[in-house]
């Protein structure tokens, strides 16, 4: 009897483990598993990626003073170093430097807007006879643009007494812009006089032993923004200087006005580089005929050679590198969400993101380096003993 029940029991217990197979397997295949956490994952991310998106343009009168001086205290970095190294007091190195970035900025916004007004009346005289010629040639369609030309003046005064009745609202973004401004000189002062303590607060919030590396992070970002401004900067004036001269001898009207205009364009990749360069064309028909501006175009066309081919290579390359496609799609969702000032702030801040994923990606292929068990045992900090703040 005991061996029946025993072979009973061991026949339960088969037939039980039988029972409980079909339910212990899988109902997806393990790919079907992995993708399906991957698009998980990607949602997540997206979702954490819009929410700070709507974050930055809800806050955009607090976000865009930030970023702005995030730039400035990368473009100006090397200049209040170097006046620090001169044993001046850091508030006094930070105020220097901070006039100089509002004497350039300022300068240059009054040479191109001088420029630009001092050269619209030629700019659509050259229109309206340009649409003359075709007028003779294409019938209809050169004559609306003849009647577009002649009217340019009243319908850019008609649009001006409709934008007049909206005062309030006009002075009202006028405002709103010189606050931004001055509140990001004032947050470039700060950020360049308190770097070290932005430092030392970094390792005193930062959870566990991670302030080593949030730190190497936070410096590779900032790396990134400036190499971008210095090698787009130094780019920017190579390009204004050519364009300049090349206008100079072709006696263009405004040539200093739009060899700024290209220097301030350069810091938009591309496109910013397409519109100054279309506008020297135009002030170059306006003034000096079709022949003129053939050379204008040859000039505009050498030195996008000269950048894309030379200087790109040679200057970018030790800074910072991104592919063409990206820089593209950076302004392509910067000029979606912000405009032209999210074109100007897209592509130094996808540099940051870039060189902050790069210091991620090479602490993961060392093994999470000495930050991991093994160099909990060392009495340095992980990842070595950390620069000292005055360094930064």
């Amino acid at each position: 009897m005991r061996n029946d029940s025993d072979n009973g029991a061991t026949q339960g217990t088969g037939g039980d483990g039988a029972g409980r197979a079909p339910a212990d397997k899988p109902l997806l295949p393990v790919e079907a598993r992995r993708a399906a956490a991957w698009c998980a994952v990607v949602l997540l991310v997206a979702a954490v990626l819009a929410l700070g998106v709507w974050l930055c343009v809800e806050l955009s009168a607090a976000v865009t003073p930030v970023l702005l001086a995030l730039l400035g205290s990368g473009l100006l970095g090397p200049l209040y170093r170097r006046l620090v190294q001169m044993r001046l007091n850091r508030s006094l190195a930070a105020g220097l430097t901070c006039a100089v970035l509002l004497i350039v900025v300022g300068g240059a916004g009054y040479i191109v807007a001088g420029a630009l007004i001092d050269t619209g009346d030629q700019i659509i005289a050259s229109l309206k006879d340009a649409s003359e010629g075709l007028s003779k040639y294409f019938g209809t369609a050169g004559t609306s643009l003849n009647d577009l030309a002649s009217n340019a003046k009243s319908l850019a005064g008609k649009f001006g007494s409709e934008a007049a009745s909206g005062l309030l609202a006009g002075v009202s973004v006028v405002g709103q812009a010189i606050a931004a401004a001055v509140l990001a000189l004032l947050l470039t002062f700060f950020f360049l006089r308190d770097s070290d303590k932005a430092v030392r607060s970094l390792h005193d919030w930062a959870p566990g032993d991670s302030a080593p590396r949030l730190e190497r992070m936070a410096r590779r970002g900032f790396q990134s923004i400036e190499g971008f401004m210095r090698g787009t900067t130094f780019i920017a004036l190579i390009d204004a200087i050519c364009i300049t001269v090349g206008l100079l001898i072709l006696q263009v009207p405004g040539a200093f006005g739009l060899g700024a205009l290209v220097f301030v364009g350069a810091y938009i990749p591309y496109l910013g580089a397409f519109i100054s360069g279309a506008v020297a064309i135009l002030v170059a028909f306006a003034d000096r005929g079709f022949v003129i501006a053939l050379w204008a175009l040859g000039v505009v066309l050498a030195v996008q050679v000269l950048e894309g081919h030379v200087l790109q290579p040679m200057i970018q390359s030790r800074t910072v590198q991104m592919h063409p496609a990206t820089v593209m799609l950076a302004i392509t969702a910067g000029a979606s969400v912000a405009g032209i000032l999210g074109m100007l702030l897209s592509v130094p801040l996808t540099a940051a993101v870039s060189g902050v994923l790069h210091e991620l990606r090479k602490h993961y292929a060392e093994g999470s380096g000495t930050d991991g068990p093994e160099g909990a045992g060392s009495p340095e900090p992980a990842g070595g003993t950390p620069p000292s703040p005055a360094s930064s």
